[in-house]
This record gives structure tokens, C-alpha cells and sequence, in this order.
């Protein structure tokens, strides 16, 4: 039997039941093989396949492995090992790829960073995870990611390493390309890595929290729950050799990394295309050329695909078989435009980075798909609705979902004080979500319980921004809510009492939050200035109330004298 790694990592996650673990692997969910162990029986299957383009750059399955071995023993020498946690800051790229796999076989934890994530949310995820290594490219769309990556080691005393992707290498940093070489004696490495893998049960990366406080949490993946989501996923959408899997979104994000996503398609046999943006121009000549046959979007980059499709019909996207769209809830009558239009099955998935995967089927009707969000992938995936109360509704009524499952873990990664709130009894997540769930068993997401802003599928903290604008000299309250947009879900409007003689503009909110260093996706982008803000009838501030507001404001007076701003890059 090989030696297998232990993590000292796991005493700050909270462990699913003993009652819990014999029971999901005794219905095989849980296999007790590492992420790598299951991405080198779909490599030796086919060696010679090509699994990985991204641009010119073409890899096959024994490249693959034989890159992410060479970057694993590399990372060793540099002082790296298992258990040790590395952020991930990279766009989607080759090297995103090969370095996630690495980790996976010397043990190492990914902690998935997004690319619009700035120096507090880094420096929060790096100093909770105790960050080993921060991996950025060196600048990325005019910010420079190097130097702020620098900026946080500087003041978090675990990182020692900065990895960076680039043609433009500061002597102090590691260059990651030269990391990502095949090793040189592959079956030799191989071996030393087997016999050192890391066991199913240990953490295999940290995916953070979409919404649930301003500064993301770290949810703690291991390798037997994220296989087999992956698998059981992609066994769900029919994948196979020959699958061609585009990615669009930020793999950063669970739903491309492995709903199913690049796991699962890899470890179907099957061959992921890279690009770095959904734009329809990039994305429908990748379709072209590589034969595409499925790829994941967002609400807002699926109505962008109708629009230019209708005025540029000219690609060939006749190999697309499925399009899956999540993040936020699908329009009905878009998702009835996506068949029509681009001559493929839509699935709509709904899930979390906590855990819980719903799809549509395939084959499913065409009224489950265009009105529900699917429903769970695992036998042993279990729903519960509740009121406010925490009762049980009743059957179709509506209700706040509280799920748990084989992959959905039972609490957040050293965060005791939130799992008492998030976790409820006998390990139920509630997700906040409010949904619906039919008798077929399909979910409808109606809404969500949380003070969270769902801006393209990027989740933001109302409280976060309300803290920042009580930072701005002249703010005496303020109230962050969603507002409806048409191209996003939801944009970020703030509503302001300010004090008597003075004037606040949404240029001094988003200044304060620019300076702190913040994603920009978390500036709002109107700003409503008021006498007083609603209340309810215990005295806290009707968000419910506001929500109605901007709704009204925007519908009879869209270009009022209100402070506002146009559009913030993501």
C-alpha cells in the first residue's frame, strides 16, 4: 500500500459523520483515490490524445501529466509540500491547468482566487489559509498583480514564494513556465509522486464563498467529494473521448472547474479549449475550429451569444451539443432562445461553491428546462425547504433551501463562529436560497434569503460596501442593494442619508473602495441620496423596501439626477 500524505489541515475542517462517511463509501461515491490518481487512469487510457489548446499550444495526456509531475517535484524543491496552501491568481491559460494538477499530486492545496480579486481579498484568503506561495500573472488587463502579490507577502508572514506568469519576471519572483517543464525522468517521478499521494479524504483545494460575508471564506474541497461530483456530472452530460470542452468562464470558479467542467472532462477522456473570455467573437471561433461540443456561460454571456448570433450567422457552432448557463437565474424566455438560435440543448445548473450540483437533463423536456434549474446529481444529495421559522413547508410552497449531500462539505475552513450560523442541526448548509421544488423533483430558484448582490454571477456582500461608505466623510447611513439589470442580473445601488450641509457622490464611495484595494466588481454603480431610510417593524432598515425603489426609480426615471456612474469592469 502506498504512504499517503496527512494533513494537519484537517483539524480546522469540520469532518462529515462517521455514520455519513461509511455511507457514501459504501455507495460508491467516495473511491478513496486522489484528484491525480483519477486524472492519470483517463491519461494512460489515451497518452496520446490531446486533452489541453490553449492558442498554438497543443498538449496531449501524457504532456499533461508529464508537465504537472515536472511543476510538482519543482515545487517541492522550492520548498513546497503537502498540505502547504497556494493561492491562485491566474486567468484562464495552460499554466492555470498544469499547476492545479501539480498540486494535486504532490499534495499541495490550490486556494482558487478570482483575477479581480485586489489586495484585501488576497491578503484576507492568504493570512486564513496560512498561503505558502501566491501564483499571479505579472499584469493582467493594466493592473499589476506582481507587485500587489509582493505587497501582500510583505505583510503575511506564511507566503514565501511569489510565481508569476509573464514575460516581465522580477528577480525575487519565480518564474512558472520554467516550473512547468515535463519532468525529467517521467516514470520515475511518477512513481515517487504515487507513493506519496494524498488519501480521498484529505483537502484537495479551497473554493471560496460566493456571498456569505464581505471577505471570502475558504471552503474546504477533498479529493473524494470534488471526483466525484466531477464524474458523476459529467456522466450526467454524457461526456466522453469525444468531448471537446470549452472554457470561458474563470476556472477559478467551481462550475468550470468541475461541474463538470475541466475535471470532468479530462477525466472522461475528453479535451478541454482554453480562451480567456466568453466574448461571442472569440468563443464561436473556437467552436469553429475546434468542434466544440460543450461549454458553461452566465446569464448575461448567454444573452450576448443570442444577440450576435441573430447578427452574425455565419459560424459554424453545428457541433455545440450542450450549453450549460449558471451563476444566476436563466430568463424563461431566453432560455427558450437558446435551442432556436444556436442548435444546441441547454442545461440550466444550479449549485454552490458549498457544495450542492443541480442539472438538467439532457433528454429532460423542454419545459423542465426552459422553467426549472434541475435537480440534484446524487441519489443521496438531500433537500429541505424551511420557512422563516426553520419548519418544513409544505409540498411546492416556497422556502429557504437547506441542502447536504456526499459532496457538500459541513462547514467553512477555520470560520466556527459562521458554520453556528450556516450550518444549521445535523449539518444542514442553508444556503439562503429561496426556492421551489416541484414534484418531479426539479428546483425553481425564486429568490434568495441573503443580503447578497448576484452581479453576473459574482456574489457581493451588501455589509462590505455599507462599511466602505460609512468611511466617506459626510455619510450619516447607508443601505447597499441589488438593482435590477438587464445585461448583469444585478448591479450594486447604495442609498445615503448624509449629514446636514454636506454632499456625498458615488465617486467618494467608489474612491474609498478603490484606495482599500477591493475587486472592482463590488463598486456601486448608482447612488441614491435620501432624507431617511425605510424601516421595519423591528427597526432594521427594509432592504425589501429599497429593492422596490430602485425598481420603481429605474422603470418611470432611468436618467433621473441621482448620483450614478456607467458601467465598472469586471
Amino acid at each position: 500500500m502506498p504512504v499517503r500524505a496527512v494533513q494537519p489541515s484537517r483539524a480546522n475542517t469540520v469532518p462529515w459523520p462517521d455514520e455519513a462517511v461509511a455511507r457514501y463509501t459504501a455507495n460508491g461515491y467516495w473511491e478513496g483515490l486522489s484528484l491525480g490518481e483519477h486524472l492519470y487512469a483517463a491519461a494512460d487510457a489515451a497518452a496520446d490524445a490531446v486533452c489541453l489548446v490553449d492558442g498554438e499550444l497543443r498538449l496531449s495526456f501524457r504532456d499533461l501529466m508529464a508537465r504537472a509531475d515536472g511543476a510538482a517535484v519543482r515545487l517541492r524543491a522550492l520548498g513546497l509540500r503537502a498540505d502547504d496552501r497556494v493561492v491562485v491568481q491566474l486567468p484562464n491559460c495552460w499554466e492555470f491547468v498544469v499547476l492545479t494538477v501539480a498540486c494535486l499530486r504532490l499534495g499541495a492545496i490550490p486556494v482558487m482566487a478570482l483575477s479581480a480579486h485586489r489586495r484585501q481579498e488576497i491578503s484576507s484568503m492568504a493570512a486564513l489559509a496560512e498561503a505558502r506561495a501566491i501564483v499571479v500573472p505579472d499584469t493582467l488587463k493594466g493592473f499589476d498583480h506582481q507587485a500587489m502579490a509582493h505587497e501582500v507577502a510583505d505583510t503575511t508572514a506564511s507566503v514565501e514564494q511569489i510565481l508569476v506568469v509573464g514575460s516581465d519576471i522580477r528577480v525575487d519572483s519565480v518564474d512558472l513556465r520554467s516550473l512547468c517543464r515535463p519532468a525529467d525522468d517521467a516514470v520515475q517521478v511518477r512513481r515517487e509522486l504515487d507513493r506519496t499521494a494524498p488519501d480521498g479524504a484529505a483537502v484537495a483545494l479551497f473554493l471560496l464563498s460566493g456571498g456569505t460575508t464581505g471577505l471570502p471564506k475558504l471552503i474546504a474541497r477533498t479529493h473524494n467529494d470534488y471526483a466525484y461530483m466531477a464524474r458523476r456530472a459529467a456522466q450526467l452530460c454524457g461526456l466522453g473521448p469525444d468531448t471537446v470542452y470549452l472554457a470561458v468562464l474563470p476556472l477559478g470558479h467551481g462550475y468550470p472547474m468541475a461541474g463538470p467542467g475541466v475535471l470532468g472532462t479530462l477525466m472522461s477522456g475528453g479535451r478541454v479549449v482554453i480562451t480567456s473570455s466568453p466574448a461571442p467573437e472569440r468563443a464561436f471561433a473556437a467552436i469553429e475550429r475546434e468542434r466544440v461540443t460543450m461549454t458553461s456561460l452566465v446569464p448575461a454571456a448567454a444573452q450576448r451569444w443570442l444577440e450576435y448570433r441573430e447578427a452574425d450567422p455565419v459560424p459554424d457552432l453545428s457541433s455545440l451539443r450542450l450549453l450549460q448557463v449558471a451563476g444566476s437565474r436563466l430568463a424563461d424566455h431566453v432560455a427558450r432562445q437558446i435551442n432556436p438560435a444556436l442548435g444546441c440543448t441547454l442545461q440550466q445548473v444550479y449549485g454552490m461553491a458549498e457544495g450542492l450540483l443541480c442539472l438538467t437533463r439532457p433528454d429532460d423536456p423542454e419545459e423542465v428546462i426552459c422553467h426549472t434549474q434541475g435537480r440534484p446529481i446524487c441519489p443521496d444529495d438531500e433537500i429541505l425547504l424551511v420557512d422563516d421559522h426553520g419548519e418544513p413547508v409544505p409540498a411546492g410552497e416556497r422556502g429557504v433551501l437547506l441542502t447536504r449531500g456526499p459532496y457538500t462539505p459541513r462547514g467553512y475552513y477555520r470560520a466556527e463562529e459562521l458554520n453556528a450560523r450556516a450550518f444549521i442541526g445535523e449539518g444542514w448548509y442553508s444556503t439562503g436560497d429561496v426556492v421551489r421544488q416541484r414534484p418531479d423533483g426539479n428546483l425553481v430558484v425564486e429568490g434568495r434569503d441573503k443580503d447578497v448582490i448576484n452581479r453576473g454571477g459574482e456574489k457581493i456582500w451588501a455589509e462590505e460596501v455599507e462599511n466602505f461608505a460609512y468611511q466617506v466623510d459626510g455619510v450619516s447611513l447607508a443601505a447597499a442593494v441589488a438593482m435590477p439589470d438587464p445585461e448583469l442580473g444585478e448591479r450594486v445601488c447604495l442609498y445615503v442619508v448624509s449629514y446636514p450641509g454636506r454632499t456625498v457622490g458615488l465617486a467618494d464611495v467608489q474612491a474609498v473602495m478603490e484606495r482599500a484595494g477591493v475587486a472592482r466588481f463590488k463598486l456601486p454603480e448608482r447612488l441614491v441620496l435620501v432624507d431617511s431610510l425605510p424601516s421595519t417593524a423591528v427597526g432594521k432598515i427594509d432592504k425589501k423596501g429599497l429593492r422596490a425603489d430602485i425598481s420603481l426609480r429605474l422603470s418611470t426615471q432611468p436618467a433621473t439626477a441621482e448620483h450614478r456612474t456607467g458601467s465598472v469592469s469586471a
